[in-house]
């Protein structure tokens, strides 16, 4: 489970250079937010998850924060 000092810190992280104006137009910013989101989360999340479990847990972030976007 991500704990809010988790969210913080994803937040915090992204906001401070990766979420700039009009990042979604942009593939490699995009590719550079998805990035982030991943290495945060397989700092902050348990290492019980499988590969599997990993990966849609941080498509699901990165969707979020996409569609927050708009």
């Amino acid at each position: 489970m991500i704990t809010n000092y988790s969210e913080d810190n994803l937040l915090v992280t992204l906001k401070a250079g990766k979420l700039v104006l009009d990042w979604r137009k942009r593939q490699q910013t995009r590719a550079s937010v998805q990035f982030t989101i991943q290495q945060i989360l397989d700092k902050e999340l348990p290492s019980v998850y499988t590969s599997d479990v990993f990966q849609n847990k941080c498509s699901r972030v990165y969707e979020h924060i996409y569609e927050c976007a708009k």
